[in-house]
């Protein structure tokens, strides 16, 4: 008899033999499906995703994921990720087991005697350190249970305040200090100090516990395997560690033999370390820091309080130091022992008076899993600035359809005429003051910056008989004036940098203009002048002359009055290049990343592999209509930008007031852009349209002026309070086409119209298209395709973007309506998400009319 059999015929006994044996195949394919820890009962679509990713990661490749929202992205993230983590870490535990050195010339058993003895050494002292994460656990579960008794809470820490400025000594704290690096200090703690120096290190190479770094030693060692996962928004990665508090995971290393099942069954499951990292507006806990408003203000006043020029009583006090290492330490490990968001872990630094983001670093190297928004894991110097290295780790990005964008909007910058003088006025303020002070370098450095400012003016005065609006220039035409050649940008940008020279100049000017308001002969007029530095924006500008110019193009451009020079980045391969190079696996993942070949061709066009699987929906194909309407009593459509008229406007509203009447619920519209939107509105008012279309349903329109979370909030009661739905007029590209849920009776037809190919004539994409159409034919490319190809690229991504706004869950259904004729067009079809497109019947009638019939059959088969 087989060894299933009496298992199958315990549990399906009044099955009948020809039953038993279809389900015993059944279970046969299941116990050879991976167990992933997955919370629940995965689907076949989640399975076969944790499966290719898992793999992914195994092999250190790279791979592009798209899993539309509804079939559980985020768990088959988190468990096909951390499954493989935690295998990983115990097979490099056996690996490194065996590969203990013995003497030969030793009995065997002596050999193993040694061998099982260090096992027990290593394994007491990863015992060790989560025995004391228990022990911060059970703490926190006692002061939760006397917060739901109502017990009266400990008393709090009392917090140093920020002592009163003195005006007297306010003048020092805006000299320059000789010019020479530091080294930052780091907090950093002994985990292995009581074992032996050989198992420290072999636990240490494993990743099981944080090295063990003297002051000021060089960071060499590898740290803890782990996973840095990266998102857009705060918000989105809160509701990452929700989901990540679903999953129970086995330990990392392999568990002792035990003599209870009860004990086997307790080392089965081990808490996960997670630490979210964030930004300093994000963790500050200063009240006189936290109130500044401004991303840039507080990152200013924040180092500001660091500086030792700052009398020590003016310091921030919740700065990591010797005085509070316990307390860091303490933070350390409360911040790993329970999953906790950014918030909650500003709540930690709160509760022990240290700054949590500062207080976070020394956590990193213990963390299985860092989550972290775009900018820290983007920028090469916020990495640097942390104490990342991804070297060895996985990174997985989610949200990643927005991923090419925010590198090129990182990296590009721009700076205006005004800004430029308003630097120059402020530098030959402090010069005059201070000139006597400045020693060597700072002089020459400084002296050099003013050149190079009057350098770019220089260009600026050159277009005052420009009769055009705007043009392309390289980044010697800024750098022609006087002297200006023998300046090494380099070595000044660094300089600004280490020097602080944008926080001293900046912060003597706001002083000054403090302490003479209301006077007259104010030094500079700083009445309109921003909360962002403007020798921070110059920084960050004259960085970009140092790029290679293959990499970015300059423009300028003037708007009445106003003349601003932008630098645009055209190729984010390169700077993404040091994080896939670093890392061992990197992972691009979104609800919709079709079309996939552009991640390819931009992000990784020195990679010849490159993994892509598109999920499929958990809804049914009868639960999705897709349309195309080609066609009304007037002709073909073509909403292309040259077509765009009232005759067209009039078009698209009689289309719409005969889709209206078969929509149950919300017909969301969107338009390629709000010019075009506010276009048809205003032809709409004219001939009645609107109040037609308002009689049918209310109709609430999106605005550039008015936030869209009102908009929405408004469209939101009226389906939910009223029986006809109601009418959303949005914009591609727009808030209500990202990020917004249109479930359920929120969105039971999406009707997108014309496509939203970017302005093909405006000097950023005529350069962007040469310098795809120049890398396409060094590749041996036909000129003109690939940029062609980018272009459709980038308009279907919004297009899929915005209708994957309607299906939402399993039980989900919609219609979803592609008005333009151009959507019969092979190629447009083909970049459509894979779900989607199993849902396009070819030969469907693309009429206005036809269409409206299909759509009246579908709503009632649904509803």
């Amino acid at each position: 008899m087989d060894v299933f059999e009496p298992f199958i015929s315990l549990h399906l006994s009044p099955m009948s033999s020809a039953s038993t044996k279809a389900l015993f195949r059944a279970d046969v394919r299941k116990m050879e499906r991976k167990d992933f820890h997955h919370p629940f009962q995965p689907y076949d679509i989640q399975q076969q995703f944790m499966q290719v990713m898992y793999d992914t990661i195994e092999e250190g490749q790279v791979g592009i994921f798209e899993s539309p929202t509804g079939t559980g992205k985020s768990l088959s993230l988190i468990c096909s990720s951390l499954t493989w983590l935690r295998e990983h870490k115990r097979k490099m535990y056996d690996e490194t087991i065996a590969s203990i050195e013995v003497d030969d010339d030793e009995p065997h058993w002596v050999s193993e005697h040694a061998r099982k003895s260090k096992q027990r050494e290593m394994r007491q002292m990863r015992a060790d350190f989560e025995t004391r994460l228990e022990t911060v656990r059970e703490r926190e579960r006692k002061v939760r249970e006397r917060q739901i008794n109502a017990e009266p809470p400990h008393k709090r820490r009392k917090r140093a305040e920020d002592a009163h400025s003195n005006p007297e000594a306010e003048e020092e704290r805006f000299v320059l200090e000789d010019y020479d690096s530091e080294d930052d200090d780091k907090v950093t703690r002994s985990i292995g100090a009581s074992y032996s120096t050989e198992t420290s290190k072999l636990m240490q190479q494993l990743g099981m516990v944080p090295p063990n770094k003297p002051a000021g030693s060089a960071d060499k060692d590898i740290d803890e395997m782990k996973v840095f996962f990266c998102s857009r928004t705060h918000s989105q990665l809160s509701q990452f560690v929700g989901e990540l508090k679903r999953v129970r995971l086995p330990p990392g290393l392999p568990p002792e033999p035990a003599e209870s099942p009860a004990k086997v069954r307790e080392e089965l499951f081990e808490p996960l370390k997670q630490l979210s990292l964030g930004s300093r507006k994000n963790l500050c806990i200063n009240p006189k820091v936290m109130k500044l408003e401004n991303q840039t203000a507080i990152n200013e006043r924040c180092v500001e309080l660091q500086q030792s020029s700052t009398p020590a009583d003016h310091r921030c006090p919740y700065l990591p130091s010797k005085e509070n290492e316990e307390s860091v330490l303490d933070f350390r490990d409360h911040a790993l022992a329970t999953l906790r968001d950014i918030e909650d872990l500003a709540g930690v630094g709160a509760r022990f008076g240290v700054c949590p983001y500062y207080a976070s670093r020394p956590a990193i190297v213990s963390a299985e899993m860092v989550t972290l928004p775009y900018p820290l894991l983007l920028q090469k110097t916020a990495r640097e600035a942390l104490g990342i290295s991804l070297k060895g780790h996985v990174v997985v990005i989610d949200e990643a359809h927005n991923l090419m964008n925010a590198i090129e909007g990182i990296y590009s910058t721009k700076i205006s005429e005004a800004q430029l003088r308003r630097a120059r006025e402020s530098l030959m303020t402090y010069l005059q003051k201070f000139r006597n002070r400045l020693k060597g370098s700072n002089r020459v450095y400084v002296t050099q910056l003013v050149r190079v400012v009057d350098s770019m003016l220089l260009f600026f005065s050159s277009l005052d008989g420009q009769t055009n609006s705007s043009g392309t220039l390289n980044a010697s035409q800024l750098l022609l004036g006087k002297g200006v050649d023998q300046v090494n940008l380099s070595k000044l940008v660094r300089y600004i940098g280490e020097s602080k020279l944008a926080r001293k100049v900046e912060g003597y000017i706001s002083s000054t203009v403090s302490l003479t308001n209301g006077k007259a002969g104010k030094p500079v007029d700083m009445s309109a002048a921003p909360d962002v530095p403007t020798l921070m924006h110059l920084q960050n500008f004259l960085m970009t002359l140092n790029n290679p110019s293959s990499e970015g193009r300059f423009f300028w451009s003037r708007d009445s009055d106003r003349r601003v020079v932008r630098y645009m980045l055209l190729d984010p391969s390169e700077h993404f290049r040091d994080v896939v190079d670093e890392a061992r696996s990197v992972i691009l993942a979104g609800g919709t990343m079709s079309p996939m070949e552009d991640y390819r061709r931009q992000l990784f066009p020195y990679l010849s592999d490159v993994k892509t699987f598109s999920c499929g929906h958990l809804v049914p194909p009868s639960s999705l209509l897709v349309r195309t309407v080609a066609t009304d009593s007037s002709g073909r459509l073509d909403f292309s930008y040259k077509s765009r008229n009232d005759a067209t406007a009039s078009r698209i509203g009689k289309m719409l007031l005969d889709i209206a009447p078969s929509i149950h619920g919300g017909l969301v519209v969107f338009f390629p852009s709000y010019g075009f939107l506010e276009q048809v509105g205003d032809c709409w008012r004219r001939e009645g349209t609107q109040t037609k279309l308002a009689e049918l349903k209310p109709l609430f329109t999106d605005s550039r002026s008015r936030p869209a979370e009102d908009t929405f909030k408004a469209y939101s009661e009226a389906i939910n309070n009223g029986r006809k739905g109601a009418i959303m007029l949005s914009v591609l590209g727009g808030k209500l086409s990202e990020g917004i849920n249109f479930s359920d009776d929120l969105g039971r037809c999406v009707v997108v119209i014309g496509l939203p190919f970017p302005n093909l004539e405006s000097p950023e994409w005529k350069a962007k298209m040469q310098y795809i159409d120049d890398n396409a034919v060094t590749r041996g490319e036909r000129k003109g395709q690939a940029s062609k190809e980018h272009a459709e690229n980038v308009c279907m991504r919004a297009v899929n973007q915005a209708i994957g706004r309607v299906i939402r869950h399993k039980n989900d259904w919609a219609s979803i309506v592609l008005m333009d004729g151009r959507y019969t067009q092979g190629s447009i079809r083909a970049k459509l998400p894979g779900w989607i497109k199993a849902s396009v019947q070819i030969d469907a009638p693309t009429h206005v009319e036809d269409v409206v019939r299909d759509i009246d059959s579908f709503f009632r088969a649904c509803q």
